[in-house]
């Protein structure tokens, strides 16, 4: 049975001694020439103006964790649209229930003000 395997190992063990073969080769090969130009960091081709830890507002945080969970919760009626035909009238209502919550949820973060944007 572990003779199964072997292609599996010889397949990890030559990509990962590829792998390290190559970054050693481009660690000797590449150039080095550090200048303050290349040193220095860079945003959107200008100086950077502020500490890259700032603060960002909790309503971006929000919005975000929003749109995944609405996305996943749409992403949820495919696999349903596919076998329509073949589920019964008990599937029928289970999604219909479910729908009816994504829509109250929609509704309490709309009437929360959590989707406006300043």
């Amino acid at each position: 049975m572990l003779a199964e395997y072997w292609p599996v190992l010889l397949f990890l063990g030559v990509a990962g001694g590829l792998g390290i073969v190559l970054l050693i080769i481009g660690l000797l090969a590449g150039p080095r020439r550090p200048e303050s130009e290349k040193l220095s960091p860079y945003e959107c081709g200008f100086e950077a103006f502020e500490d890259a830890r700032m603060q960002f507002d909790v309503r971006y945080y929000l919005l975000a964790i929003l749109f995944i969970i609405f996305d996943l919760e749409i992403a949820f009626l495919f696999p349903w649209a596919v076998v329509f035909q073949h589920i019964g009238i008990v599937a029928l209502i289970e999604m219909a229930l479910f729908l009816l919550l994504l829509v109250v949820g929609f509704a309490y973060v709309w009437k929360k003000g959590a989707l406006e944007w300043e």
